[in-house]
């Protein structure tokens, strides 16, 4: 029985290589998501609390994005909570 020669074998074409690949991004398509939608509200709102921001990091990428787009209209702290407690 011939070994796997890892020598020879390009692990980039693998599906498992392009499916990590393609989880790698979308991390760090969240977390940027997750920093930019935080500095915003930091801007608007003032300092979050660390439930806040935790629960922020978790959001998805599609949740991330509304959140940014309804943030424009919040003008007091109660609006972040209640659009976060909308989610759940």
């Amino acid at each position: 029985m011939q070994l796997l020669d890892l020598k020879q074998t390009d692990i980039t074409q693998s599906l498992f290589y392009q499916e990590i690949k393609q989880e790698g991004r979308q991390e760090g398509r969240q977390e940027e998501a997750a920093a930019l939608v935080l500095r915003l509200l930091t801007r608007r709102l003032g300092e979050l609390s660390e439930q806040q921001v935790e629960q922020i990091r978790q959001l998805s990428v599609p949740q991330l994005e509304s959140l940014g787009e309804a943030l424009l209209d919040f003008m007091i702290m109660a609006d972040l909570d209640d659009f976060l407690a909308g989610l759940g």
